[in-house]
């Protein structure tokens, strides 16, 4: 593992960084110049550009970086300024977020999807009078918030496509900056130097707003000293090096994204790569090969639907081999991966399914190198976490949020089971509440909500207790278990256990299932809203000769109904050898005719389920669940992606769904 301070035995490397290398870097700005004096040559940054990757070593990150902070003063960013970054994963934009903590100011992480009206209550809540963006979508964007918020006196654009017309104030090029920071710096050289040297470890290092549930958005306050304090935790217990490399694909206003592709890059020294567009992302994957690799469920759920469609489209003999060999796989690979001792006849199966199977997908996934790989943002179905496991993938479960800078639990090697989500990591405290809250102290808690001291008291106690409002226990082993959302969880109208998300994710297993909504709280049975995958399930109606004319058509055919209630059934059969979850097997659902979807508040924008604010919005299909109805007619408003809104309607038909005995009830 590499040091976390240079050897003494070292020789300093020659260059412009070696008077202003920090011995005890304790901010993010001293770290990039602790990197450009140690490994000045190492590369910090690469970007795909015109298919040919380009690198940015630490040297030049910290070179540019230093043009485009005295740019920034020169336009009369100060310190403690917001300024709002927002485009795909991009290394100007890193060397934003960079610039503006050498100045003392706060990046703002803005969601790249996000329509300007959902972005107004931030610029307003933040002050922002700054901000850095990608292109002429996020120019046109902040135009429009501008009328709203008038402070928004400057808006630096990277790529100049499309703006070579736009003449309004305040809108200058990212290569206009840089050229007016190199003037700048000429006159004064220690101008960025200076300013770095006036920060301190308990300063903001950024404003994260989170995309909750419910309620407007909440911006959360972490310091340096909390996120490079997690970033460090988790580094030590990986023994990551300066070696590793990470693709950034996920948005950056996402905490999951900025600890691993900037705070622990930071912190470890190593190589974030960021792909040529979202679309070219899994070709970028398997070109890169990353060592350390991060994605939601929702991004394994994605890669395995991928997966099982080109198994649908492949040969008998090939989707034969493939079934036999996953067999031994969760059998045993797990176990391999674990370091347990298997049989020698598993060890030769395993050995030739990773030859002939788990060597080739590995590959086509573009985790051929993988060291190890998380997930976290939301809990992963234990089979989708056993399949990944099981083909040699050393996956496992974090548990954390941007309020805890990530990394609260994390499964050791050695200890990866599929129903927790690992022993607290270093420094972390964990006490159950008797109504089953996880409460935690941890050095990565936030330092306040921003200008909201009500929410700040709400989840920080006077003893110092975060209330995470996740329900759940620790095990015997020390291992936390989550069942879902405090608030999410409930009792079925018997009085049992009914913890919807788990049987969402049981669901979304399923290659056809894209996502799933239960309801059940204080009734007397579960039931369910399903989306389809569109691509899964068209690719299985062509192959049948099914013809359909989109996805209202094909959620609405009978043989997908069918489909889908064999994938119920399973989850259904998987929930009665639990005594615990039996009552809550799913007694009737529907297919929606639409995706649900961020644009139209039924989803975070980290694709997290808006459960009441779904609930509501279909309150008509849910009360024909319940009421026994065979089919219910909705007509549902939804806004197209050019903005405007419209509505489409369906008939529906609603399912009964097949019903197993529990097994306690059984024996």
């Amino acid at each position: 593992m590499a040091s976390a301070t240079p050897s003494s035995d070292r020789t300093p490397p020659k260059g412009p960084w070696h008077e202003n290398a920090p011995t005890d870097p304790d901010t993010f700005p001293r770290l990039l110049l602790y990197h450009a004096h140690w490994r000045d040559k190492h590369p910090a940054l690469r970007e795909k550009d015109l298919g040919i990757w380009q690198t940015y070593t630490w040297a030049q990150t910290a070179a540019e970086v230093k043009k485009l902070a005295a740019g920034l003063h020169a336009m009369g960013f100060k310190r403690g300024d917001h300024l709002a970054i927002i485009g795909e994963n991009r290394p100007r934009l890193y060397f934003a977020m960079m610039a503006v903590q050498c100045l003392g100011g706060v990046p703002v992480p803005m969601y790249q999807d996000a329509v300007a009206g959902e972005m107004v209550y931030v610029f307003h809540n933040a002050q922002i009078r700054f901000a850095i963006v990608e292109d002429q979508e996020q120019v046109d964007k902040l135009l429009e918030i501008r009328e709203q918020h008038p402070d928004l006196a400057h808006i630096v654009y990277d790529d100049p496509r499309g703006l070579r017309h736009y003449t309004q104030p305040g809108l200058t090029s990212f290569d206009e900056v840089l050229t007016r920071g190199e003037g700048v710096l000429a006159g004064r050289p220690t101008l960025v130097d200076d300013e770095i040297a006036l920060g301190k470890a308990t300063d903001t290092a950024a404003l994260f707003y989170t995309s909750g549930t419910t309620g407007k958005p909440k911006g959360v306050v972490q310091t340096y000293a909390s996120l490079i304090d997690r970033a460090r935790a988790c580094t030590e217990m990986e023994g990551l090096t300066v070696y590793e490399d990470v693709l950034a694909y996920l948005p950056m206003a996402w905490i999951g994204q900025n600890i691993f592709s900037y705070a622990q890059a930071l912190v470890t020294g190593y190589t974030v790569n960021c792909p040529e567009s979202p679309s070219t992302v899994m070709n970028d994957l398997r070109e890169i090969g990353p060592t350390y690799y991060f994605a939601p469920p929702r991004v394994f759920e994605g890669m395995l639907t991928t997966v099982s469609i080109r198994m649908e489209d492949a040969s008998r003999l090939k989707r034969q081999m493939y079934r036999y060999f996953m067999g031994v796989a969760k059998r045993v690979g797990g176990r391999i991966l674990d370091g347990e001792r298997v049989g020698a006849g598993e060890q030769l199966l395993y050995g030739l399914g990773n030859l002939f199977v788990y060597g080739p997908l590995r590959n086509v996934l573009g985790m051929s190198r993988v060291k190890v790989a998380y997930t976290a943002g939301e809990a992963i179905g234990p089979d989708l976490f056993t399949f990944y496991r099981s083909i040699g993938i050393n996956l496992k479960q974090l548990y954390g949020s941007t309020e805890t800078a990530v990394f609260v639990c994390v499964q050791p090697n050695g200890q990866v089971r599929a129903d927790t989500v690992g022993p607290p990591v270093k420094g972390v405290e964990i006490r159950i509440t008797d109504s089953g809250e996880i409460l935690l102290k941890s050095p990565g808690l936030l330092k306040e909500y921003y200008k909201n001291a009500e929410a700040t008291r709400e989840v920080l106690d006077a003893d110092g207790w975060y209330h995470t409002g996740d329900a759940g226990w620790l095990d015997s082993d020390g291992h936390l278990k989550i069942i879902d959302r405090a608030s999410d969880v409930g009792k079925l109208a018997d009085g049992t256990l009914f913890a919807p998300k788990y049987i969402e994710n049981k669901l979304k297993f399923f290659p056809f299932i894209k996502e799933a909504v239960v309801f059940g709280n204080a009734r007397d049975m579960a039931t369910a809203f399903v989306n389809i995958d569109f691509e899964a399930v068209g690719n299985w109606a062509e192959k049948r000769g099914i013809p359909y004319a989109g996805y209202i058509d094909l959620a609405g055919k009978p043989q997908v109904l069918d489909l889908i209630a064999e994938c119920v059934e399973q989850v259904n059969a998987d929930l009665a050898a639990d005594p615990r979850l039996a009552n809550s097997q799913l007694h009737r659902f529907l297919l929606l005719h639409k995706e649900l979807d961020p644009d139209d508040d039924e989803l975070t924008r980290t694709r997290k389920v808006r459960r009441r604010f779904i609930q509501d919005k279909y309150a008509v299909l849910v009360d024909a669940l319940y009421g026994g109805k065979a089919e219910q007619f909705i007509e549902t408003q939804v806004k197209f992606e050019d903005g405007r809104s419209g509505k489409i309607s369906a008939t529906l038909k609603l399912r009964d769904a097949k019903l197993f005995t529990s097994v306690a009830k059984a024996a």
